[in-house]
């Protein structure tokens, strides 16, 4: 288990809170479990009819615990798909409930493509969008590399992917990836309200929408495709070397890299 995710359920509502404000909500291994149990239990429970992401302090999430994923390419032996962010990935996948987001501050890497599964989005206007996976050596995921491009179109979404550059809340909304744009200190709030609106609807009638919406199958297969891609990466010299100069706060140098 992990203190870095809380849930609590009401009327309908099962809201997760990524709570790791000291370090911009980065994911560990050990959160992407819990956020798994989580998105599993909101596709079981008859109870909960909404699934809600929301975040403590300043940042949605800053994405990957870049620690984590030093150790794990590292280690090697292993297969990048047996790591608990899979096993979210996979929930995520075979979700078939509304879920609803509230962004505000920087949503990285996972932070954005979590939001790709999501119906509803609500951010915050000074938030920042990026899926720098190119910048990290590394590949698109959470079957982003088709999700990303059907929702904001081709061009755009190779420049976000090759040059991990961020988008703003009003741009998120223009270019599809968010309903609502708000100030930040009332995002907490309407994206609760949507949340409850869609809890109030007919819960079979929303279901059974959602599922002829997206191809659950087809979104785990190409999951594990990505995976393949990403792990391959992971554990490159050159995603050794993007890894160790962010650490050290310097640019890298692919130089050498063929």
């Amino acid at each position: 288990m992990s203190d870095h995710i809380q849930t609590s359920l009401a009327d309908g509502v099962l809201t997760v809170t990524l709570a790791r404000p000291d370090k911009k909500n980065a994911i560990t291994q050990a959160m992407y479990a819990v956020l798994a149990e989580a998105t599993n239990r909101a596709r079981t429970d008859d109870a909960v009819r909404v699934l809600l992401f929301r975040s403590e302090g300043d940042s949605f999430s800053a994405g990957n615990d870049i620690a984590d994923f030093i150790a794990i390419g590292s280690a090697g032996g292993g297969q990048v798909t047996d790591a608990p962010v899979f096993q979210f990935l996979q929930s995520l996948a075979k979700l078939d409930k509304p879920a609803v987001a509230a962004v505000r501050g920087r949503a990285v890497g996972i932070g954005l493509t979590l939001l790709l599964h999501c119906d509803l989005v609500v951010v915050a206007e000074n938030a920042l969008l990026s899926v720098p996976f190119v910048n990290l050596a590394l590949a698109p995921e959470a079957a982003s590399s088709l999700l990303l491009p059907a929702v904001i179109g081709h061009q755009r979404a190779f420049e976000m992917f090759a040059l991990g550059e961020a988008i703003d809340g009003p741009t998120a909304v223009a270019w599809g990836l968010a309903n609502r744009c708000v100030p930040a200190e009332q995002v907490d709030a309407i994206a609760a309200e949507l949340a409850l609106k869609v809890a109030s609807r007919a819960p079979n009638s929303i279901r059974k929408t959602k599922r002829l919406m997206r191809d659950a199958e087809a979104l785990w297969t190409l999951m594990l495709s990505e995976g393949e891609a990403f792990g391959s990466q992971m554990s490159s010299p050159e995603a050794m070397e993007a890894f160790m100069a962010f650490s050290q706060k310097r640019q890298p140098d692919f130089s050498k890299a063929g």
